[in-house]
């Protein structure tokens, strides 16, 4: 499998977030969240949209099909 989501690492980092700390927020271990920003694991729905609402943008735009990031209305 390669499905690898860059923007994942790349809000957590400009949320000045750890692994371990977006692993408590989706309440997993932060072995599992690694799985997902590296893109050894597909990322289930649930996840995905936990993670946009923790970013504040669009599922599109964490999985890389739109390259603008504010959340749709």
């Amino acid at each position: 499998m390669n499905n690898y989501y860059p923007r994942l690492r790349d809000l957590r980092e400009d949320h000045d977030l750890t692994q371990q700390a977006v692993a408590d927020h989706l309440g997993m271990k932060q072995s599992q969240y690694n799985r997902y920003e590296r893109g050894l694991r597909d990322l289930p729905t649930d996840v995905l949209i936990r993670l946009a609402k923790l970013y504040g943008t669009s599922t599109d735009y964490l999985l890389g099909l739109t390259k603008h990031p504010l959340p749709y209305e």
